[in-house]
């Protein structure tokens, strides 16, 4: 039993296409509705060619209405070499290419020495078929056999799915050729076989790790720095407000507002309340008085409700009505 042969249950009526084999004795089929199920090997036998002409051709008159997608098998291209005769102890081995599949394989085969390529055959591969190549081998010194260069395209007539070219190259080593001793499919001969169309897994490659890269330590940096000798920078001084700072728009921007929206002009007032009080508390002050305005007291009760916010701000209060009005608040800090 190998891959691609077609199969039926033992005790069902389903048949399928071995897929792939699974530990525990037990290989996987893909059955006529498309879906892959695993099986023991000997709930089922292999259906042989005969036995597939007879069912065709006699088909039944549920198996004529049925319209069930038909099951193709599509892995099981083998190369593979089989030994013949002896000459002075030494055995020869006859190249075998062989297709399990249900499609149709154009191929070119040829070796590979010395990046030099030498063609050795092409033809059509029929389905369910082999081809034996005219060239023998030396199983004596297989380690410096050439590299074989396997390429295939993928046919059937009518519709079917396109398929990636067959692209392989097999180089045959002393730690896998004995381990790849087994009956060769559809030729039914013992000899060295090596699957061409297997799915290789996909490597993910691994994250590299960043390496701390140390950088020279300065000995005289280092000495002064321990030493109070370096260089201290003074801290940045702050810009002490005034006393009184007027919000009006006007005196933020003198040289004209331009296009500015009222809640851009509001903004840019925040601003500079914000600004201010930052850099009187910062700065030591006990007060700061804003001028604000009267107005519709939009601004008034923002900077209200911020103030009531502030933990540097101990109280705020309405400044003195006779010089302002009711359009300035004085801030004390704590």
């Amino acid at each position: 039993m190998n891959i691609g042969d077609k199969v039926r249950m033992v005790r069902a009526k389903e048949q399928g296409v071995v897929t792939r084999f699974l530990p525990g004795n037990q290989v996987e089929i893909e059955i006529e509705d498309g879906f892959r199920i695993p099986v023991l090997r000997s709930e089922i036998v292999v259906v042989s060619a005969m036995e597939a002409k007879r069912f065709q051709a006699e088909p039944t008159l549920e198996a004529q209405k049925s319209t069930k997608p038909e099951i193709i098998a599509n892995a099981g291209i083998y190369l593979a070499f089989v030994p013949q005769t002896e000459r002075n102890n030494a055995k020869d081995a006859d190249l075998y290419l062989v297709n399990n599949t249900d499609w149709e394989l154009p191929f070119t085969i040829g070796e590979e020495r010395e990046n030099r390529y030498i063609g050795l055959h092409s033809d059509v591969l029929k389905a369910r078929s082999f081809h034996k190549l005219v060239q023998q081998y030396s199983l004596a010194t297989f380690e410096n056999w050439p590299t074989f260069l396997i390429q295939g395209l993928w046919h059937r007539r009518g519709a079917s799915t396109l398929r990636e070219p067959l692209i392989k190259r097999l180089k045959c080593r002393a730690q896998t050729f004995q381990s790849h001793i087994g009956l060769i499919p559809v030729v039914n001969q013992t000899g060295h076989v090596f699957q061409l169309d297997l799915e290789e897994p996909v490597q993910q490659e691994t994250p590299k790790l960043k390496k701390n890269v140390e950088k020279p330590v300065d000995a005289a940096a280092l000495r002064d720095s321990l030493l109070g000798l370096t260089d201290k920078k003074e801290p940045a001084s702050l810009e002490r407000p005034s006393s009184i700072i007027d919000l009006h728009i006007t005196k933020l921007l003198p040289t004209g507002f331009g296009s500015r929206t009222n809640a851009e002009l509001l903004e840019v007032q925040l601003q500079a309340f914000e600004k201010n009080l930052e850099n009187a508390i910062a700065s030591g002050m006990d007060d700061i008085t804003f001028i604000h305005g009267v107005g519709n007291g939009v601004l008034r009760n923002e900077l209200h409700r911020r103030l009531g916010k502030y933990p540097g701000v101990a109280y705020f209060e309405d400044a003195q009505k006779e010089k302002f009005g009711y359009g300035a608040t004085k801030v004390k800090i704590k």
